[in-house]
């Protein structure tokens, strides 16, 4: 079971800003921090979420349970919401998916070519042009 803590230098190489938002407050994340295992390798902000405003303005927060969903979003250099993954609570996070499509959406941004579906770096791009469109 690989957590973003465990790839957070890769998340870094590849010039990403990486925080964790959780509904907790501070003095649990501290409580956290100080007991378990995992969390001592996270690296990066952990900000409170705990009037769940956040939370709700990307609607991960559930109200009728009191809990907030897994969601991880990837935002551009410009500010937009680029990747947006709402995970169901009995279903965990692939890490390595995410740092794919980080990857790509990276390599569309340098290349204007599109990332078709299983794409890896290092593979090649398809053109964005009409008559591509059911060639895949």
């Amino acid at each position: 079971m690989a957590a973003v803590a465990d790839h957070y230098a890769e998340f870094r190489k590849l010039g990403a800003e990486v925080l964790g938002i959780s509904t907790d407050s501070v003095y649990a994340h501290k409580i956290f921090a100080e007991v378990s295992p995992s969390a001592r390798k996270v690296q990066y902000p952990l900000l409170s979420d705990p009037t769940h405003e956040i939370s709700e303005c990307f609607g991960a927060y559930k109200p009728s349970e009191g809990v907030a969903t897994r969601t991880t979003l990837i935002i551009s250099p410009k500010g937009l919401i680029t990747y947006f993954c709402k995970y169901p609570g009995s279903v965990g996070r692939n890490v390595n998916e995410i740092i794919r499509v980080l990857q790509a959406l990276q390599f569309t941004e340098a290349t204007g070519l599109n990332a078709p579906a299983g794409w890896l770096p290092g593979q090649p791009g398809l053109r964005k042009e009409w008559d591509m469109v059911g060639r895949i």
